[in-house]
């Protein structure tokens, strides 16, 4: 089998496992709020109501299409394929374990394994807030314009610490490939060794994705819906898709640079790596339950004021702790 047949299929393989995992986060979610917060969750739709996702989906797939007077058209419908598309592209970059053979074919378990991987890949990430701005602009909506002025200066500000806290992952490890960083954990993961980083990292991923107890981009309290106001049906579902790949992504992430990757007990690495992104991505709804959304001022003060000078002293200490 060629090559590129090969990473075909390893593609839309990865694509129909994320669509499913993001369907089925909602219904995790839904479920883990409700237990957290002492209420009944989703339970009619299907034994255990696992069949949820499929009845949101289907709702979403019928709802009436609308779509707002004198808006920037082209960008309008453009924002939500760009918010999806960056948050897939992603996981071309994430390595989920070692290679296998199949049928006499050694079988790589990522798509692409590139030198400058880290580097591409916050290139990547940072990419994702222009479907953000632009569904905020296009929509003719200053609810909307808000959400999308609130996700840039957001992302900004989030960007720098996040940067910096993976400058020491590339320190310890000496290498941007993120195999080679996940190869460096196997007998001691970095979130041993410095993590105050992984703390940064993980605070920074939440400002990143728009979750709670960041989501001012949304704020449905003050902005109707913010970027999104004016999207409904699958616009919508998109969007909603993205965030919860978006979720999935940066746990990916988490557990590669600071998790010891595929690496644990036993000869199951993909079965790890997957149990170790699912502990994540709990701890994401863990948070949503119990925070309440930050003032926007609090926002932007905890980024510049604390993050990035933390940030800051945490590199340098590490990077006096590497070369001495």
């Amino acid at each position: 089998m060629s090559v590129t047949c090969i990473v075909l299929i390893k593609g839309l393989v990865l694509i129909g496992i994320l669509f499913l995992s993001a369907a089925y986060m909602t219904l995790c979610e839904r479920v883990l709020m409700a237990r957290m917060q002492l209420r009944l969750g989703p339970n009619r739709v299907g034994p255990f109501g696992l069949l949820q996702p499929i009845a949101d989906g289907l709702k979403l797939l019928t709802k009436e299409r609308f779509q707002p007077d004198n808006i920037e058209i082209f960008t309008y419908w453009l924002a939500p394929a760009i918010s999806l598309f960056i948050a897939l592209a992603v996981f071309m970059l994430i390595p989920f374990g070692d290679p296998i053979e199949i049928f006499g074919q050694t079988i790589t378990l990522w798509i692409a394994n590139v030198n400058v991987g880290l580097v591409f890949l916050l290139a990547l990430t940072s990419l994702a807030v222009y479907g953000v701005v632009l569904a905020g602009w296009s929509s003719n909506n200053r609810y909307s314009l808000l959400g999308g002025l609130r996700g840039t200066a957001q992302m900004i500000s989030y960007e720098i610490p996040m940067g910096l806290s993976l400058l020491t992952v590339v320190l310890l490890a000496g290498t941007l490939n993120l195999s080679e960083i996940v190869a460096a954990q196997k007998d001691h993961w970095f979130i041993w060794t410095n993590p105050l980083s992984f703390i940064i990292y993980i605070i920074t991923a939440f400002a990143e994705t728009n979750r709670a107890p960041f989501d001012l981009p949304e704020a449905e309290q003050e902005l109707t819906g913010g970027y999104h106001t004016e999207y409904g049906g699958m616009k919508f579902a998109l969007f909603f898709l993205a965030e919860y790949v978006n979720i999935l992504a940066v746990s990916a992430l988490a557990v590669t640079l600071f998790l010891g990757g595929w690496y644990g007990p036993g000869n199951i690495p993909i079965l790890w790596f997957f149990l170790k992104v699912a502990c994540v991505v709990f701890f994401f709804m863990w948070v949503r339950a119990t925070l309440p959304r930050f003032r926007y001022d609090q926002l932007m003060s905890f980024g510049w004021k604390v993050l990035i000078p933390l940030a800051t002293v945490n590199l340098l200490l590490t990077s006096y702790l590497v070369l001495r």
